[in-house]
């Protein structure tokens, strides 16, 4: 039972210190793909901590669990846990964790439905815009140009990912800057950011009184385009994908006095025009393997009471 709270308030602790540290920290914004994997990972931990608190709230509950669990475990193991008593709390407890889970599950199959749904009707509505010709399959184009007022370019994933772009931002974008808006679109394909996106929407619906969920879908949608841009300056240069980006978006008030829904634009220009230096490689490793440890705390408080047995 001891393990099971601890791993509980390892939990619970991780979800309200992550995003108070990570808020008050100033490299994300220079290395946005190892603010990425840190998040992943402290989102990761909580996670375990709270499967593995479910595990042996559960075993101490009810026999049978415990049977499956320590099934190849000899007794002088099971009795380091001290799993008897308090079998109504702990009967609670993998309840309450279980739900959380099963919820977990529902709430991203809902996000991943819902993408779909979204990918369907886009894809309904270019075919509309732009009919397919004679003996053109659908999906063989990687590149699809729409007529439209507005410049715009986006990259549709799926099995077939395309990349649209409107004639007005084709008449805008100059010299390199279309290569540059490419290679960003891209960057988010190659790295697969809308299956980040999809993971942390579902856990900030699900749950969305706990502070870490929150703030891991907000950072998500910040981190994913730092990183895409990152992507075509290294290609591109900064210069062009900060021009492309005032190009494709200057139209939509965004730069403007007042806050509007695309307000992280001028921030994401303005660190691309005036870049700070980025964390030096060994930092970036000790971050990296930092973050790495965060899942495995809890494997390692379940795991110890049982290896300390058999010393």
């Amino acid at each position: 039972m001891l393990v099971s709270l601890a791993l509980l308030l390892l939990g619970a602790l991780a979800a309200v210190l992550t995003p108070r540290l990570m808020a008050r920290a100033r490299w994300p914004e220079r290395e946005p793909v190892v603010a990425l994997w840190v998040w992943q990972c402290a989102v990761a931990g909580v996670l375990v901590s709270f499967a593995l608190s479910m595990t042996f709230s559960a075993a101490a509950a009810w026999q049978a669990v415990r049977g499956h669990v320590f099934a190849p475990a000899p007794r002088a193991v099971v009795e380091a846990y001290a799993l008897g008593g308090h079998g109504s709390w702990s009967a609670a407890m993998a309840v309450l964790l279980a739900l959380g889970g099963v919820w977990s599950a529902v709430m991203l199959t809902r996000e991943i439905r819902r993408a779909r749904v979204r990918r369907r009707t886009r894809r309904a509505e270019l075919l509309v815009r732009a009919p397919l010709l004679p003996g053109e399959e659908a999906g063989s184009a990687r590149l699809v140009v729409l007529e439209g007022d507005r410049p715009d370019a986006w990259w549709l994933p799926g099995a077939a990912p395309q990349l649209v772009i409107t004639t007005t931002a084709l008449r805008r974008l100059k010299g390199r800057q279309l290569d540059a808006v490419l290679a960003h679109e891209q960057g988010h394909a190659k790295a697969r950011h809308d299956w980040l996106l999809h993971c942390s929407g579902a856990l900030a619906s699900g749950f969305p009184q706990v502070p870490v969920f929150a703030a891991f879908r907000d950072e998500m949608h910040r981190l994913v385009e730092l990183a895409a841009d990152d992507v075509a300056s290294k290609r591109f240069g900064r210069l062009t994908i900060a021009l492309a980006l005032v190009e494709l978006n200057e139209d939509r008030g965004v730069f403007g006095p007042c806050p509007t829904p695309g307000a992280q634009l001028p921030m994401r220009v303005n660190r691309l025009l005036t870049p700070a230096d980025r964390l030096t490689t060994g930092r970036r490793l000790r971050l990296t393997a930092a973050a790495a440890l965060v899942p495995v705390v809890p494997l390692l408080i379940a795991f110890l009471p049982g290896l300390s047995a058999l010393r």
